[in-house]
């Protein structure tokens, strides 16, 4: 997979980071700010083969990514090719030990549903997978929020969904469909709602 081929309509590095920034809060780690600015961009792809994950961590990963962003009515993380994003941001732009906490954090994850439910993650129905992947992302967000984890070591989980929402949405589905997208923008009107602008945020070139 090369992250890194130019598509015409994929918004600006820049404005992807604003926008990634806003939806999680502000909360951005540097290897993902590293990743985007240095070009590393998701692209539509439905196969995927890991080169650095093994295949239980890259269909886990690629599970993640479609609960965090699942298909609708638009095309969702997995069909915007962001499971195979995570793991070039991981393997290029992480150092060692960031390497190393992410894939523990990865299998953490996966272990622990193995103990909660008594079998492997992959193996649980999708109403189980979802449901504990929203109860373990809702418990980081808690430890996050009470100063118990540092950002450089913050839980796998929000880890994978700062990557997930930061791949998706430099990708050209993420920027073209779910958003609005003008490459040359109309006239300026300037105090409407939102509804009146489209209803919901703009991407731009």
């Amino acid at each position: 997979m090369n992250i890194n081929k130019p598509t015409t309509t994929v918004i600006g590095r820049r404005e992807a980071l604003r926008r990634t920034a806003m939806v999680m809060g502000g909360v951005l780690t540097a290897p993902t700010i590293a990743a985007i600015l240095k070009g590393c961009k998701a692209e539509p792809e439905l196969t995927w083969t890991p080169t650095f994950f093994t295949e239980e961590q890259a269909r886990a990963i690629t599970r993640l990514a479609d609960i965090i962003i699942p298909k609708t009515d638009t095309p969702g993380a997995v069909e915007a090719g962001v499971p195979g994003f995570i793991e070039q941001v991981v393997k290029d732009c992480y150092t060692e030990e960031e390497q190393k906490q992410f894939t523990e954090g990865l299998n953490t994850f996966v272990e622990e549903a193995q103990q909660e439910y008594g079998r492997n993650f992959l193996d649980l129905s999708a109403e189980k997978q979802e449901a504990y992947a929203i109860s373990v992302h809702n418990k980081a967000v808690e430890q996050e929020k009470a100063g118990a984890a540092e950002r450089r070591k913050r839980p796998f989980i929000l880890k994978c969904k700062e990557l997930t929402m930061a791949g998706f949405f430099t990708s050209e589905p993420g920027a073209t469909l779910v958003l609005q997208y003008e490459a040359v923008p109309g006239s300026y009107k300037g105090c409407i709602t939102l509804q009146e602008a489209g209803g919901k945020a703009w991407a731009t070139s």
